[in-house]
C-alpha cells in the first residue's frame, strides 16, 4: 500500500510503497479519507507530549469501507491514517451515516467528542450560559459552536483573522471577534480553550461566577501556571480534557458519548466542517495549511 511517511522530526514526508498493515485482531479498513489534527502538526514539528517513535504514519482518524464494503469512520490509536489501508481496534468501528461523505466522516469523531464531552459531562451548562470559544474556526472550534448551540447555549466565538469571523458566524456563533478585538467587559459562563499558552491563564478574568475554562489543547505553547487562588477567589474552576486518555481508561463514558453525538448528527443539528480535501500526494500542503492556521473546519487528505 502507499503511505505517507514521517521519518524524521521537521523532516518531509515520504510517499512510498509499505507493507500492508499486521491485523493480528484488528479490523482493517480500506481509508477513502483521514483526518488532520494540530496534533499531527504538534508531532512532526517534535513538541507533542507523547512523542510517537519515529519513523510513523501519522494520522489518527479515518473513515473507509470494510472489506464487505460496510462504510465506517474509526480511530487509529494515533497513528496509520495517513495511508491506503489502516488497521483498527474494533471497538473504534462506528458506522458512518448514510447521508455522510468520507471526508465528513474523517472530520467527525475527535473534534465532535472533544467538544461534546466537556460540556455535557465536566461543566454545567444553565439556561442562558454563554460559552467563549477559542479558534472558533478550526476543526474543535466549529464543532464546539455547534455543540454548545444544539445544548442551548450562547455562543462568542473568537478567532485569529478577519476572514473567518463568517464562518463562525454561520455556524451558530451570536457574536465573533478577533482575538484583539474581544471585548474587555465580555463574561462567559465557559471558555473552551484549544490555544493555551498565555491565553489560557488571561481566560480567568473573563469568567462569570461559578465559570469554567476547559483545557483542550496548547497550539500557542505550554499553558502558563495558575495560582489555585485566583480560582478561589473567583468562584471559578479549570477543567482539562484529553480524548485519547479517557478512551483508555473510561470507554465507556465515550460511548455513551458518542451515541448521543451520532443521534444529533443524524437530527442534522450538528455537521463536521470539512475545509479542504487534498490527495495524499499533498500531504505537504495540508499540513502547511493546518500550520499556518489558514485553514478552517477539518483539513482532509484523500489517499
Amino acid at each position: 500500500m502507499k503511505a505517507a511517511v514521517l521519518r524524521e522530526v521537521d523532516g518531509p514526508f515520504e510517499l512510498v510503497e509499505v507493507p500492508d498493515p499486521v491485523v493480528d485482531g484488528k479490523t482493517l479498513v480500506r481509508v477513502r479519507a483521514a483526518g488532520i489534527n494540530f496534533a499531527d502538526v504538534m508531532i512532526r514539528r517534535g513538541v507533542y507530549p507523547q512523542m510517537p517513535e519515529l519513523p510513523t504514519i501519522l494520522g489518527s482518524e479515518v473513515a473507509g469501507e470494510l472489506k464487505d464494503g460496510t462504510r465506517v469512520m474509526a480511530f487509529t490509536s494515533q497513528a496509520g491514517g495517513y495511508a491506503e489501508l489502516a488497521a483498527v481496534e474494533p471497538s473504534s468501528v462506528v458506522p458512518l451515516p448514510a447521508k455522510a461523505s468520507f471526508a465528513e466522516g474523517a472530520s467527525f469523531l475527535l473534534t465532535f467528542l472533544t467538544a461534546y464531552i466537556p460540556l455535557t459531562r465536566q461543566v454545567v451548562l444553565r439556561d442562558g450560559a454563554t460559552v467563549l470559544v477559542y479558534a472558533g474556526a478550526g476543526g474543535v472550534g466549529t464543532a464546539t459552536i455547534q455543540v454548545a448551540r444544539a445544548l442551548g447555549a450562547r455562543v462568542v466565538a473568537a478567532v485569529g483573522s478577519a476572514e473567518k469571523l463568517d464562518v463562525c458566524r454561520e455556524l451558530g456563533a451570536e457574536e465573533a471577534y478577533v482575538y484583539d478585538d474581544l471585548p474587555e467587559d465580555l463574561q462567559a459562563d465557559v471558555i473552551v480553550d484549544p490555544v493555551g499558552g498565555p491565553l489560557f491563564a488571561a481566560s480567568l478574568a473573563r469568567l462569570r461566577p461559578l465559570g469554567t475554562v476547559v483545557a483542550i489543547g496548547s497550539a500557542a505553547g505550554a499553558w502558563v501556571p495558575v495560582d489555585p487562588r485566583h480560582l478561589v477567589g473567583r468562584n471559578a474552576g479549570v477543567q482539562g480534557f484529553y480524548l485519547g486518555r479517557l478512551m483508555r481508561h473510561s470507554p465507556e463514558i465515550v460511548a455513551g458519548a458518542l451515541s448521543e453525538l451520532l443521534g444529533l448528527w443524524e437530527q442534522g443539528a450538528v455537521k463536521p466542517l470539512v475545509g479542504a480535501e487534498l490527495p495524499l500526494a499533498e500531504v505537504e500542503q495540508a499540513h502547511e495549511l493546518v500550520e499556518s492556521r489558514r485553514s478552517v473546519g477539518k483539513v482532509v487528505l484523500l489517499p
